[in-house]
């Protein structure tokens, strides 16, 4: 155990979210950029990008509530990126799936560039490879 009772899981769990939240900015300003959306839409339609999910299912991945998901739905809907479709087995809920001109933004989003930050740029490359075997195996999903 480290300083205050956190276990080194917890420290550097702390040290993965603090470089992570403290440098995506660009990354996050180039997609709003470059597909005219909020970034909460974009989080939408890369969620919406691996197949067609129910509000609650869309809202949960996103984990934010219902009535959020709603709105961030109803808004891609005006936009014409995504549609509401029967859900084949529950006549009370309704399948989010993407359009044609929803997967065309997930595209552009997808090739912006999302470096790894100076910090983690700057390590030497034997412990840059070693911190990647460490990583890949905790099951990092892909955006």
């Amino acid at each position: 155990m480290s300083r205050r009772g956190e276990s080194d899981a917890d420290r550097a769990w702390h040290v993965i979210v603090s470089l992570v939240m403290d440098s995506r900015g660009d990354w996050r300003r180039k997609v709003v950029l470059a597909t005219g959306l909020p970034f909460s839409r974009t989080r939408a339609l890369r969620r919406l990008a691996q197949g067609p999910l129910t509000l609650r299912a869309l809202a949960e991945s996103m984990t934010i509530d219902a009535p959020a998901a709603t709105l961030a739905v109803d808004d891609l809907e005006e936009r014409g990126l995504v549609r509401r479709e029967p859900h084949p087995d529950d006549r009370r809920a309704k399948m989010v799936t993407l359009t044609a001109e929803g997967r065309r933004l997930v595209a552009i989003e997808r090739k912006i560039t999302d470096a790894a930050p100076a910090a983690l740029a700057a390590l030497p490359p034997k412990d840059a490879a070693i911190l990647r075997r460490i990583l890949e195996p905790l099951g990092t999903k892909g955006r």
